[in-house]
């Protein structure tokens, strides 16, 4: 019989994992949109036909699909049911396969050393036990192996949009945040007994024609939102809207929308 903690960490786990699946196959658009900064981690972690790679979080894998088109050998984790399915539907003509797998960041099911390059994009931020996860990603990353992580800033344009989806929740911050990973200082915290870090700062842009267009892109794929809205009464649902137009309205430009998210790139080598 499982512990106390274990049973609450499993069922944390699986109300995590309920609501990232919220999207289904329509996360993938949410990937679409920031295949910049998805592109931009992919061609850092530079893997070769004969390495095994790992994408921690992969959602509707499209890090593993971007790992694997030059050969390598990839395997795949994630929390959420529905998106590893739609994953495994969207990576099916894929060669080598994609191994896909069901698990948390912070107890990963592999061996000790097991690959040559880690990628997680946007995704093992959100892992609740933030040591826990990086140790994992250490553990099963092979002595002079790369480690490639995408994280939201804390100062940015995402961490005001979670700003305001908190707000209409009515739920208590996670401390500590996700968007601490993209402060180079808590990353080298997290992860410097472990890898020699390199940062890159750069910016992820997406378009639209307008911020209905972005409000229903969010609506259909983004679990978090889509799960927020679904809670909400008329009111509720009214004044969550208008706030999120507010917000996208502020990126306009004269073709439409340019939303532009701040984030950082960690580049690590395992020591």
């Amino acid at each position: 019989m499982p512990n106390d903690m274990t049973t609450h960490l499993s069922n944390a786990l699986q109300a995590a994992g309920t609501l990232w699946s919220a999207g289904g196959k329509h996360y993938d658009e949410v990937s679409f949109a920031i295949s910049d900064a998805l592109a931009h981690a992919a061609q850092r972690l530079n893997a070769q036909p004969d390495h095994d790679v790992l994408d921690v979080a992969t959602g509707t894998g499209w890090s593993a699909r971007n790992a694997a088109r030059g050969g390598a050998r990839v395997s795949a984790i994630d929390i959420a049911p529905k998106l590893l399915e739609a994953a495994q539907q969207l990576s099916a003509l894929i060669t080598p396969r994609i191994d896909y797998r069901l698990a948390p960041a912070e107890q990963l099911p592999f061996a000790d050393q097991s690959f040559d390059r880690v990628i997680s994009t946007f995704g093992v931020i959100f892992a609740a036990d933030q040591k826990r996860a990086a140790a994992e990603l250490g553990r099963v990353c092979r002595k002079g192996g790369r480690l490639c992580m995408t994280a939201w800033t804390p100062d940015g344009a995402v961490a005001e949009f979670f700003g305001l989806i908190a707000a209409h929740s009515g739920m208590p911050a996670s401390s500590p945040s996700p968007l601490s990973w993209g402060d180079p200082d808590h990353a080298e915290s997290l992860l410097g007994r472990d890898f020699s870090l390199r940062f890159e700062h750069r910016v992820s842009s997406a378009y639209y024609d307008n911020a209905d267009d972005i409000w229903h892109w969010y609506l259909r794929g983004f679990g978090p939102l889509r799960a927020l809205h679904e809670s909400l009464g008329v009111a509720g649902r009214r004044a969550l809207k208008r706030d999120v137009d507010a917000y996208h309205n502020a990126f306009a430009v004269e073709a439409g929308l340019k939303v532009q998210r701040e984030y950082l790139l960690i580049i690590g080598e395992r020591r």
